[in-house]
């Protein structure tokens, strides 16, 4: 009976499966350390990074143990790197977070949007508060027919000082993201504001809630749509970038 070691077509095959275990335990690992993932499975020879913004946007302050979190010491790096990447030709981004830090959501989406790879985002479940900018700083965006976006004013943790400089620093702090948001979608500046500032709709609370089309209805989302049109749109804009580029050659 001939061994396996004395086989050195077998000994191959093996190594090979070795291989590819290895591959996807890495996927995994990533995958749950970051939530993060590079799809070049398709049929189309795109390689297409995903990137999961879910939880809470944590910012310069550790959220505890218990909290899903996207931390953006992991995005912008991996952001950077993609970039800079020659092999990876699109971005997709997933969303269901119910907001967070201010700063750290701005930096995330304007690291979105000066990207010069097709991007896209898809809201599943919702993009509330900093997670509208990052849902609209992408290239084309979706939302799914029962995801939700919740537009509010700024808020602030802690003790706040009642002085005119404070009140300053918070329209100054709206006015970055009223900016950001309107520049990156078809809703305009008043219309943006007049559904932060809604008081009939959230019973503890200003602003407003958007679900599926209404969001796309408002100019704040491009279509509603699921995970198949999410890839098929970003695989169309990989392909559109890939022939203008042969053309200008």
């Amino acid at each position: 009976m001939q061994s396996f070691y004395s086989n050195p077509k077998r000994g191959v095959s093996m190594s090979d499966k070795d291989k590819k275990i290895d591959e996807e335990k890495h996927r995994s690992e990533k995958i749950e350390e970051t939530g993060q993932v590079t799809l070049d499975k398709n049929g189309k020879s795109h390689t297409i990074h995903l990137i999961t913004v879910i939880g809470e946007v944590e910012g310069h302050d550790n959220l505890g143990n218990n909290s899903k979190t996207t931390k953006y010491e992991h995005i912008l790096p991996e952001l950077a790197a993609i970039e800079d990447s020659g092999n990876i030709d699109g971005v997709l981004i997933l969303l269901n977070t119910m907001g967070g830090d201010v700063e750290a959501g701005l930096a995330i989406a304007e690291m979105i949007a000066s990207l010069s790879k097709p991007t896209v985002s898809l809201v599943l479940g919702g993009s509330h508060s900093i997670g509208v900018p990052i849902a609209v700083s992408t290239d084309y965006s979706f939302i799914v027919p029962t995801g939700t976006m919740v537009i509010h004013p700024v808020r602030m943790n802690g003790m706040v000082i009642g002085v005119p400089q404070t009140f300053d620093y918070f329209r100054q702090i709206q006015n970055r993201i009223t900016g950001f948001v309107c520049s990156h979608c078809k809703i305009n500046k008043g219309r943006f504001e007049e559904l932060m500032m809604e008081t009939g709709v959230l019973t503890k609370d200003v602003g407003t809630i958007l679900v599926g089309e209404e969001a796309v209805a408002e100019g704040i989302i491009n279509e509603t749509g699921g995970i198949n049109k999410a890839m098929d749109k970003l695989h169309t804009m990989i392909d559109k970038k890939k022939k203008t580029k042969q053309n200008n050659k």
